[in-house]
C-alpha cells in the first residue's frame, strides 16, 4: 500500500471515529441526530475498517437500522416519528430563542419540512407500509 493510499485510509478512518462520537453524544442529547452520523460513519468504515465497519453493522442497538438503510435506504417507523418529533421540536427551540425575521423563519421551516419530507418518504423495512 502506498503512503498516499494509507494517508487517505488513516484519513477516513479518524472521520468514520469522530462520527461515531458525535453519534454516541446525539443517543444522549436530545435534539442531536445519532443515526445519520453512523450512517456516514459506516460509509466511512467502508473505506477503512472492516472490523470497525462490523462492529458498527453488528452494534445490538444501532446495528439493525443501519443495516436496513444500507440494504434497502429503509428507516423504522419509530425512527422516522423520532425524526419528525426532534425537527419540529428543533424548530420550535430555534423559534422561541432565535426569534428569526419571518424569511428566515420561513426558510428555515420549509427546509426542515422538506427534510421530514424524505425521512417519512424512505421505505420502512422489510417493505412493510406506513408511517
Amino acid at each position: 500500500m502506498t503512503m498516499g493510499r494509507r494517508s487517505v485510509r488513516a484519513g477516513w478512518l479518524v472521520l468514520g471515529l469522530v462520527l461515531v462520537g458525535l453519534g454516541f453524544v446525539g443517543a444522549f442529547v436530545p435534539l442531536m441526530p445519532t443515526t445519520i452520523f453512523l450512517i456516514l460513519a459506516a460509509a466511512c468504515f467502508t473505506r477503512s475498517s472492516s472490523r470497525l465497519e462490523a462492529w458498527l453493522l453488528n452494534h445490538p442497538r444501532f446495528g439493525p437500522g443501519l443495516r436496513a438503510w444500507r440494504a434497502e435506504g429503509a428507516v423504522s417507523r419509530r425512527g422516522k416519528i423520532a425524526a419528525c418529533l426532534g425537527m419540529a421540536v428543533g424548530y420550535g427551540l430555534f423559534w422561541l430563542t432565535v426569534r428569526p425575521g419571518l424569511w428566515l423563519g420561513l426558510a428555515v421551516a420549509l427546509v426542515m419540512a422538506a427534510c421530514a419530507l424524505f425521512v417519512v418518504s424512505r421505505p420502512s423495512p422489510g417493505g412493510r407500509d406506513g408511517v
